[in-house]
C-alpha cells in the first residue's frame, strides 16, 4: 500500500499562484508526471465532498494544470475509485525511484481520507481572515 501526503504552496511571493502538492510514497506525482505542471488551487481539490473523495463509481479528476503563463487547456488527470477499504488511483504515468513507470497506486482507506482531511484542515486554519484591527 501507498502513502499520500497533501501539502499547497501559499502562492505569492513564494510563488506565481497557490497550488497543491500531492505526495505519493515520498514523490511529487504532479512535478514527476509533467514538470510544466502545477497542482490545482487546494481549494478546489480539498473541499469537503470534493473531487478526491473516492466513491465506488470511478471517476476522473482534474488535480493539475500547466502554470505559465496562465493554466491553461491541457490536465493532469487521476482515475480515483474505492473498492472496499482500499482506495486505487489508476491513469498515472511517472517514474517512480526505480525509474519504472508507475500507472496505479493504492491507499488504506483511513489513511487516505485522514490526510485529505488534515490537509483540508490547514487549509481552512490558512484561510481565517484576522479579526480587523478596532480603530
Amino acid at each position: 500500500m501507498s502513502t499520500l501526503l497533501i501539502s499547497a504552496c501559499p502562492g505569492p511571493p513564494a510563488c506565481a499562484a497557490v497550488h497543491t502538492y500531492l505526495f505519493v510514497d515520498g514523490l511529487d506525482v504532479v512535478a514527476r508526471s509533467d514538470s510544466s505542471m502545477a497542482g490545482l488551487d487546494p481549494r478546489r481539490l480539498l473541499r469537503p465532498g470534493g473531487p478526491l473523495c473516492p466513491t465506488d463509481m470511478p471517476c476522473t479528476v482534474d488535480v493539475a494544470a500547466p502554470e505559465q503563463p496562465e493554466p491553461g487547456p491541457g490536465r493532469l488527470t487521476v482515475r480515483i475509485r474505492l473498492r472496499g477499504e482500499t482506495v486505487i488511483w489508476s491513469d498515472l504515468m511517472y517514474p517512480g525511484l526505480d525509474g519504472r513507470v508507475i500507472e496505479e497506486v493504492r491507499f488504506r482507506l483511513e489513511q487516505y481520507l485522514g490526510e485529505v482531511e488534515r490537509a483540508y484542515a490547514a487549509l481552512k486554519d490558512q484561510l481565517v481572515i484576522p479579526p480587523s484591527e478596532p480603530g
